[in-house]
């Protein structure tokens, strides 16, 4: 299952880290990553893929909700499927 990640929150130290480690112990494999830092703000998006092995989705976006209080940042995961139908913009052309 395929899912996004985002990250935002003030700079600090330890936060790709922290993140990364939490998903990895969740069996959860990053498959690309985007991250900068806006000024004092750091922001990442990663697509991931959770495994067979994983939690449940809702289990996982509980810890990482629970590790972005914990260091300061908004974490948030969506599944693929609907993060695409969300930022999906269809034309239709009209006769």
């Amino acid at each position: 299952m395929k899912a996004i990640v985002s990250v935002i929150g003030k700079d600090k130290k330890g936060i790709i880290a922290k993140v990364s480690g939490a998903l990895y112990d969740m069996d959860v494999n990053i498959e690309d990553i985007s991250q900068t830092i806006l000024q004092e703000y750091f922001t990442m998006i990663m697509a991931v893929e959770i495994c067979e092995n994983a939690p449940r989705f809702d289990v996982i976006k509980e810890e990482l909700n629970k590790l972005g209080e914990k260091i300061g940042v908004q974490i948030q995961i969506q599944l693929k499927s609907i993060f695409d139908s969300m930022h999906n913009v269809s034309v239709t052309k009209s006769n």
